[in-house]
């Protein structure tokens, strides 16, 4: 497809309402099989919001070094990422049509860089293990881009800043991580465990900076210290936070999806803007 092709079938697409930006904390694989206060708040998200045309999903679960992908697989699959995990779990399929057109748009949105086609990915844990629960007739296309891994967290807030447009042509964007996320210090109680104190100190600071509309300052993860690093001993977990970040207008309304904790360190705060 050429950039004219492009244009003639995006301008057929209709202005809708804008897409909200959304950010998921996606925690265990096994919330894909739960009937649980979080997986509950994901089937409300689905019930409440406009149907998208698209779905682009952001995960934690695809990293690539050097340069950003967006999938263009017309019929991705589902990738079990993990192991030792219950066999119920693998014999989960969530697998909606992909939306190649669509992921060329990005393509042609994007002009810092160069974003490539990638022609062979499915869909991560960090995209189907939520997307089940808020569509679960895996009926709307969908695709991902991934997280250039080598690139700072301020790189990916102003990569998200130029995908802003798609909200208005009914693709809803989705990022999904953890605001707080460190699997070394697991308390193995699940979500009956009390979060540390600088699980909770950590995701207070990131909640009142979204409340305060400092969006850009959760870039700056190196003015964390400390406590971002035991927070985030490594960053990918954070960085899809910066893509609903720089998606939102300082105007917009931001509200908590859900607000809790996994194991004590993970963080499962999910929060919408638009």
């Amino acid at each position: 497809m050429n950039l004219q092709e492009l244009k003639n079938i995006s301008a057929g697409f209709k202005l809708t309402e804008k897409m909200p930006a959304i950010f998921i904390g996606h925690g265990n694989p096994m919330n894909a099989l739960a009937d649980n206060s979080f997986t509950d708040s994901l089937h409300t998200l689905g019930e409440n919001i406009e149907r998208p045309r698209a779905i682009l999903v952001v995960s934690a679960h695809w990293l690539t070094m050097n340069r950003t992908y967006v999938s263009v697989n017309p019929a991705p699959h589902t990738i079990y990422d993990f192991g030792g995990f219950p066999q119920q779990l693998y014999n989960v399929k969530y697998e909606p049509k992909g939306a190649p057109a669509v992921a060329r748009e990005v393509i042609s949105e994007v002009k810092s860089i160069g974003i490539l086609e990638e022609h062979k990915m499915g869909l991560d844990h960090g995209a189907w293990t939520v997307l089940r629960h808020i569509y679960p007739d895996a009926d709307i296309p969908t695709f991902q881009m991934s997280i250039d891994f080598s690139k700072p967290p301020q790189f990916h807030f102003e990569l998200a800043r130029e995908l802003r447009s798609l909200r208005n042509r009914g693709v809803m964007i989705l990022a999904s991580g953890n605001i707080v996320h460190n699997l070394r210090q697991i308390n193995w109680g699940g979500d009956t465990a009390q979060p540390y104190d600088w699980a909770l100190e950590f995701d207070t600071m990131v909640k009142n900076k979204l409340d305060n509309r400092q969006l850009a300052e959760l870039a700056d993860f190196k003015s964390f210290g400390a406590l971002g690093q035991i927070a985030h001993p490594s960053n990918d977990h954070y960085l899809p936070v910066l893509y609903t970040a720089g998606l939102i207008n300082t105007d917009e309304p931001i509200k908590y999806l859900y607000e809790g904790f996994d194991m004590g360190s993970i963080s499962m705060r999910c929060f919408q803007a638009g």
